[in-house]
């Protein structure tokens, strides 16, 4: 009987044994489980980790190589050229100093790329917020709308930027432009004021989003000059400029094309002074692609303030990665001139 109840006991404590083994073994296995997880998600934190620093240098290297670019551009079009050998440069103005350019590129090596940089006066494009009504109609019959359709279009942008009239003024007791808008259904009021931003276009009413996208390369907000730059500025822009005519497009042409002095087309374009210049400015639209020796590559275009007391430059518009393609570059030719 004692033999018996000892075999008993020594069952039951294998039992316990065995059961205390096997709840040790699972808990392992489950540790050994959450450990692999967090072995899995430390990976992928650290994958997703390297990725973000990766394109994050990326980011900033193109960022200090476009500066760089803004540098240089800055410098050369606001250093003074001395017209003699003397050490000290001059000051900005000088009669014996010839203008600063106007446009043009360079080219230069750094940090493991190679960067190409054009600059063009931005006075070479019409200015929203100085444009004249004439100059805004024929630019878009330029563009392919007919005349009744384009002084429609400027209509409307000059109702967008002008200043409301006092609600007494009106018996309904709202402004013309306003009452327009929310006939239309539309959620807001024109802005009363200067264009902000070039993109603000799509929200003037009745503008076609096709004209406003072929307009939007010869338009600037960041000129602030009521003329044109019509030495470089592109044909759509050159044939819109009012009271311009066929001998005098080429003239300009041809001043162009021999790089004559810029002077002498001061008799040609006399009674054009309104709206014409040969004088570009101090804001420039300044265009820069890297090519990395990796292949990557970026594009990047930038509107800068040069002429400043106190920094070389003031940005007043960046994009990144954008097309380069659809900025017009050409050279001067003569456009067919539609008749007024």
């Amino acid at each position: 009987m004692r033999s018996l109840h000892e075999a008993t006991r020594r069952t039951c404590e294998a039992t316990r044994q065995t059961s205390s083994d096997g709840f040790i073994l699972v808990a392992v296995l489950w540790i050994i489980a959450a450990l692999a997880i967090l072995a899995s998600i430390f990976s992928i934190y650290l994958s997703n980790t390297a990725v973000f620093l990766a394109l994050n240098d990326n980011t900033i290297q193109s960022e200090a190589l476009v500066s760089a670019a803004l540098e240089l551009t800055a410098y050369q079009v606001s250093a003074p050229k001395p017209a003699t050998n003397s050490p000290a440069p001059p000051p900005r103005g000088d009669a014996n100093v010839p203008p600063p350019p106007t446009r043009g590129d360079f080219s230069f090596r750094l940090g493991r790329a190679n960067v190409a940089v054009s600059f063009i006066s931005e006075a070479a494009r019409i200015d929203l917020n100085w444009a004249s009504s004439e100059l805004l109609v024929n630019l878009f019959m330029r563009l392919g709308a007919q005349r009744q359709e384009a002084q429609l279009y400027a209509e409307r942008i000059d109702g967008w930027t002008t200043k409301p009239r006092p609600r007494s003024n009106f018996a309904s007791g709202g402004d013309e432009e306003e009452s327009l808008y929310r006939a239309s259904g539309r959620s807001y009021s024109p802005r009363g004021g200067p264009f902000a931003h070039i993109d603000e276009l799509s929200l003037v009413m009745d503008l076609p989003p096709a004209i406003i996208e072929r307009a939007k390369p010869f338009l600037t907000i960041y000129s602030g000059k009521p003329q044109i730059d019509v030495l470089d500025a592109a044909p759509e822009v050159l044939a819109a400029v009012p009271g311009i005519t066929p001998n005098m497009l080429s003239a300009l042409a041809e001043a162009r094309r021999t790089a004559a002095d810029p002077q002498s087309l001061q008799g040609v374009l006399g009674v054009l002074s309104s709206v014409a210049t040969i004088e570009g400015g101090d804001t420039y639209r300044v265009q820069v692609r890297i090519r990395y020796d990796n292949g990557r590559q970026e594009a990047s275009e930038v509107v800068i303030l040069t002429g400043l007391p106190d920094k070389p430059y003031r940005v007043l518009y960046w994009r990144d990665s954008f097309d380069a393609s659809s900025i017009p570059t050409q050279p001067i030719q003569q456009p067919p001139l539609r008749p007024r």
